[in-house]
């Protein structure tokens, strides 16, 4: 079975920084891609960052110039660094990689438990 584990959530003030990592473990024959979504309270999930197994990149306006996704696919991780925080961007962070699993030709995106990042103001 695939499982993908994040670590690196917490408390922070604002203008501090948070590192994410999302290791993703298993039965893995290939990944495509590995990315981040948060949802803050009252508010739709929102795409973070996504990076592809080229290494290009997509970055959400809000994080633009800010946050950096990067990958270590030797590990099969993805990171996020997250710099110059904001409150508002406080929610919870959830690590996703589409993930063909052995033995099966299909596709599946996979789903972290998700991690909470606090910022204060």
């Amino acid at each position: 079975q695939v499982q993908l584990v994040e670590s690196g959530g917490g408390l922070v003030q604002a203008g501090g920084s948070l590192r994410l990592s999302c290791a993703a473990s298993g039965s893995i024959f290939s990944i495509r891609a590995m990315g981040w979504y948060r949802q803050a309270p009252g508010k739709q999930r929102e795409l973070v960052a996504g990076i592809f197994s080229g290494g290009s990149t997509n970055y959400a306006d809000s994080v633009k110039g800010r946050f950096t996704i990067s990958r270590d696919n030797a590990k099969n991780t993805v990171y996020l660094q997250m710099n110059s925080l904001k409150p508002e961007d406080t929610a919870v962070y959830y690590c996703n990689a589409d993930i063909i699993p052995v033995g099966l030709i299909h596709e599946i995106r996979y789903w972290g438990q998700g991690t909470q990042a606090t910022v204060s103001s």
